[in-house]
């Protein structure tokens, strides 16, 4: 949750751990994870990211989702997850995911994953 000085609610986002269909990832991705044997992979779903439009256009959403990232990858380090997954409300929303370099499941209409090495190397050290 973020807030404003005068305490008012500029955004929030909610995260819960989640597993995908190894089937529904790219190949490629799956070996180059090394989860050949998974039937399903630990994830994390970003269930939620909003941030009120009195911030809109002012970086909210953006920072929002670099917290929830780090938080999310702070968090694979107890609890497995391979990747942070999300579904875009909407084609506004899925670029806003994409434009962070989220890739869409082949099969899943505005549905995007960013694999936990991607997050690992944003942000080294956590």
């Amino acid at each position: 949750m973020l807030t404003s000085e005068d305490g008012r609610l500029a955004g929030f986002y909610t995260l819960t751990q989640d597993n995908i269909a190894a089937e529904d990832l790219p190949p490629v991705l799956i070996k180059h994870l090394n989860l050949l044997r998974y039937v399903r992979i630990g994830s994390t779903l970003l269930g939620r990211l909003a941030r009120d439009l009195t911030y809109k256009g002012q970086g909210v959403g953006e920072l929002l989702l670099a917290d929830a990232l780090k938080r999310a990858l702070a968090m694979s380090r107890q609890i497995a997850s391979a990747a942070v997954v999300v579904d875009a409300k909407d084609e506004n929303a899925y670029k806003f995911y994409e434009d962070f370099g989220f890739k869409s499941f082949p099969e899943t209409e505005k549905r995007l994953f960013l694999p936990m090495a991607t997050i690992e190397q944003l942000y080294p050290g956590i």
